[in-house]
């Protein structure tokens, strides 16, 4: 068998490995376009802060590619795949293949600002992103965030932390519009502000100043900021371009289904890319997480070599800590409609806030911020689907944990497997 993985980051990599447990024979190529080590993408803003160096970013030995007798391709770009059973690499060169896994992931959204092309502004995806940006710092310290998403923040905590002083401006009326709701992400603002980092909100960058370099923004309601460095953390697109010319159907990622498969006899999607149901809301979706991209790149991987494994879907889910201020969200956090029971506990001297949505007796969705202790629990009972209208009451309660569940966890036993069952019961 001829496997070709394009793409060596979460997805990519534990396709290789799932493969290999499998067919130990098996020709397997994998093509990335970048030239460093099996890396953590998750890790780049430690490694931005200085919290950690370039060295804790692998999270794979350098040896990898050797030991599962991997033929690599680095620092090549696959251009498109073609009908044939070939990719075409942007160098001109093509390679076939039996079987076909994409894993390309996304990349930085960057809007049509004026300006964007001028030296100093940049993404936040890879190394390469984090190294020209950390070179910059040499020059200036003072930064610009735009967007208040997950990137956008994480790249402001890590600047904050290397000196630099920072503004974030977010279109929507509060940061991490995205994961949280307003009055949870109230407390994840109040904190980054009172550290120093400014957050405008309801305003949009007009322009990015300069001549060659970067020198400013200029805001939509005429503001004028001052910086040597602009970060755009607008959110992620992902990588679908090069099946454009395959008959792989795409929306805003690559569709599969439960098997991982595309729309084409034998070729596969992973990761930040591919699109796929939802398993709290039922719409298709991307849920761009590190652990579902590893999780997806087995299942798919195993396929490939001969199996049959379904994947049981994803869901939306995000985790940030700043200034030890942790905060989950998970499923639904902010619902749509009035078909929902929403339960909230708060305390703003200590800055905690849960968050439980309910819809059926079953929960849909959470948000949690400081006291996040009990987020695998909750994350257990939506994605099993339990009916907690027996332990409501208790949902939000200080002395909440997998104790509490033990019954509705032995009444719904065959929707947990044999190793989640004793888990539970154990703790």
């Amino acid at each position: 068998m001829n496997y070709l993985i394009i793409g060596a980051s979460a997805a990519g990599i534990s396709a290789v490995e799932s493969i290999r447990t499998i067919d130990k024979k098996g020709k397997i190529t994998i093509v990335s376009d970048e030239n460093y080590p099996i890396y953590s993408r998750c890790m780049l803003s430690y490694y931005l802060a200085g919290s950690i160096p370039e060295e804790k970013l692998k999270y794979r030995e350098d040896n990898f590619f050797e030991k599962y007798e991997v033929n690599a391709i680095i620092g090549k770009k696959v251009r498109k795949v073609l009908k044939d059973k070939k990719v075409e690499l942007t160098d001109g060169s093509a390679l076939s293949f039996d079987k076909l896994l994409i894993a390309t992931g996304s990349r930085s959204k960057m809007e049509n600002i004026p300006g964007i092309e001028k030296e100093g502004v940049f993404g936040l995806r890879n190394i390469d992103d984090a190294k020209k940006i950390e070179k910059r710092l040499d020059k200036t310290k003072t930064a610009v965030m735009l967007g208040g998403g997950l990137i956008g923040l994480r790249a402001a905590y890590a600047l904050h932390k290397r000196g630099v002083k920072v503004t974030v401006v977010v279109r929507s009326k509060h940061v991490l519009s995205q994961m949280l709701d307003e009055e949870g992400a109230g407390f994840i603002q109040r904190k980054i502000e009172r550290e120093g980092i400014e957050v405008l909100t309801g305003l949009s960058a007009k322009e990015i100043l300069g001549g060659k370099d970067v020198t400013g923004v200029m805001l939509d309601n005429g503001k004028k900021i001052d910086c040597g460095v602009v970060i755009i953390g607008k959110g992620v697109q992902a990588n679908i371009e090069l099946v454009q010319d395959a008959g792989v159907k795409t929306e805003w990622g690559i569709i599969v289904d439960e098997f991982l498969k595309t729309t084409v006899s034998d070729i596969y999607a992973a990761g930040d890319v591919a699109q796929m149901n939802d398993l709290v809301t039922g719409e298709s979706t991307i849920n761009a997480l590190w652990p579902d991209a590893i999780i997806q790149g087995r299942t798919a991987g195993l396929n490939m070599a001969g199996k049959n494994i379904i994947y049981d879907g994803s869901m939306a889910m995000n985790s940030v800590g700043f200034f030890d201020l942790p905060t989950i969200s998970y499923g639904i956090t902010k619902p749509k409609d009035n078909n929902y029971e929403i339960l909230v506990r708060k305390n703003t001297i200590s800055e905690t806030y849960k968050k439980i949505v309910i819809k059926d007796n079953r929960i849909v969705g959470f948000v949690l911020v400081k006291d996040v202790d009990q987020a695998g629990v909750y994350g257990s009972l939506i994605r099993k689907k339990v009916d907690i209208l027996s332990i409501k009451n208790e949902l939000l309660g200080n002395s909440f944990n997998f104790a509490k569940i033990l019954s509705l966890v032995k009444k719904n036993s065959e929707k947990f497997s044999e190793k989640e069952y004793q888990e539970i019961v154990i703790k």
